[in-house]
């Protein structure tokens, strides 16, 4: 798909650049998606309609992150989305940081540990995270692509050790064979056919359901297209295809992680694992919904 730059869209719609950052941002034009600081709109977009300067209260949970992340707002869901998220996908693959400490790092942009060895890694990889979060929100009216996919990665693992290891792609997929729980994954020089291969099925599915969503995410950490980082990029593209779906979002909680892993591992054989889980943390967050007062489906 040919691509535009915001100083060619604002040139062909007769507005200032900065109203189409604006419209990429606020998900006006469908498609729109941002590789690091630029944005990439398909070539063939309409100028969005004007809209009435008094918007009506965001309707929807993406709506709501997009306004709270705008306003850079203090103790609302986003808040909220980014610590928990952060934390409990990072602690499942072996962060040694708090909850607290995410928090901390979250809110004052600062470390403050005493008494205690902490690992670098940990808190690059959580400040990245909530980078990350950031880039679902922006990007999550789009379609998965391998483009997101892979600035996923590179934003998680930016500044890590691994990051200056010549055997490690950042941002790329794996060079050497890997394996999860035991089980074999897609060799290196099979992962970005196989990558395309799955992102063509599932984005030819209009009407996804829930087992769509699930079934993708199971699929691609089947593949573990990256050396390292696969759980918690493929956790960032679930929970940014359960907003682009309007379906209420989860967050698989550390102290659940076996019961997730099992879901993994059957899901071919017995979908009612994986599901339960992924269903019992939809749960949890709804009344992380109720809390704030925002509306969802049942």
């Amino acid at each position: 798909m040919k691509k535009m730059s915001v100083a060619e869209a604002a040139e062909k719609w007769g507005v200032s650049e900065r109203s189409v950052r604006n419209y990429c941002a606020h998900g006006r034009i469908n498609g729109a998606f941002l590789k690091g600081k630029t944005w990439n709109i398909p070539a063939d977009s309409k100028k969005p309609e004007r809209v009435n300067k008094r918007r009506d209260k965001p309707k929807t949970l993406l709506e709501v992150l997009r306004a709270e992340k705008e306003a850079k707002l203090s103790g609302g869901i986003y808040h909220r989305i980014q610590i928990d998220l952060t934390y409990n996908s990072n602690h499942i693959e072996g962060s040694r940081l708090t909850h607290e400490q995410t928090r901390y790092i979250f809110e004052t942009n600062t470390v403050g540990i005493s008494g205690e060895t902490v690992r670098v890694d940990d808190v690059v990889e959580t400040a990245n995270h909530f980078k990350c979060i950031d880039l679902i929100i922006d990007n999550a009216a789009a379609p998965p692509s391998e483009t997101l996919i892979k600035l996923l990665h590179a934003t998680l693992k930016n500044g890590t050790t691994d990051s200056r290891q010549d055997w490690f792609a950042v941002g790329d997929y794996k060079k050497l064979p890997n394996e999860v729980g035991g089980r074999d994954t897609t060799a290196p020089e099979d992962v970005a056919r196989e990558i395309k291969k799955l992102l063509a099925n599932y984005n030819a599915i209009k009407n996804k359901s829930f087992d769509d969503l699930l079934d993708f995410h199971y699929r691609f950490e089947r593949i573990h297209p990256f050396q390292d980082g696969n759980g918690r990029v493929g956790r960032l593209i679930l929970f940014k295809e359960c907003l682009r779906a309007n379906v209420v979002p989860f967050i698989i909680d550390d102290d659940v992680k076996m019961f997730y892993y099992r879901g993994l591992n059957e899901w071919e054989r017995e979908r009612g694992y994986l599901r339960d889980t992924c269903l019992s943390a939809q749960d949890k967050f709804k009344k992380y919904l109720d809390y704030f007062r925002i509306p969802y489906e049942e």
